[in-house]
């Protein structure tokens, strides 16, 4: 675990979209949860199930090397992930993306930020939705 000034220094230099090899280093429970990729930095990458495929038969087993794009980073000390081909994506990720996150495309190259805090009617609306806002990873 790095220090929170360390997070904070290494994620100045993110950017969502930014493209790292990495390593599947843990698959706890496939179709279940999601998986650990080793990106090369002192904090931990994942790619949440949401984003693979719903086959765990799908999913890259530990060891694979592959290419990962960075979809998320917020206060927690590890950078969220998505498959940058199409192989260990889920399917449907083009309409996925416009339903949960259709900022995405403009995101892709802009510097990851913590998200701004929810104002007291943005979280009465998200608790009496369905789901997470339309921006949210």
């Amino acid at each position: 675990m790095v220090t929170d000034a360390e997070w904070a220094r290494i994620r100045r230099d993110l950017r969502f979209g930014q493209v790292f090899e990495g390593t599947v280093v843990k698959v706890p429970r496939p179709a279940a949860i999601g998986i650990f990729v080793d990106i090369g930095l002192s904090v931990g990458g994942f790619v949440d199930v949401l984003l693979l495929p719903d086959n765990g038969k799908d999913w890259p087993v530990e060891g694979t090397v592959a290419e990962f794009e960075i979809w998320w980073a917020d206060s927690r000390q590890q950078v969220r992930l998505k498959p940058s081909g199409s192989r260990y994506l889920r399917p449907d990720f083009t309409d996925f993306v416009e339903r949960f996150r259709p900022s995405w495309p403009a995101d892709v190259g802009q510097p990851v930020r913590d998200p701004e805090p929810l104002t007291p009617d943005e979280l009465r609306a998200l608790l009496r939705s369905e789901g997470p806002p339309a921006d949210s990873p």
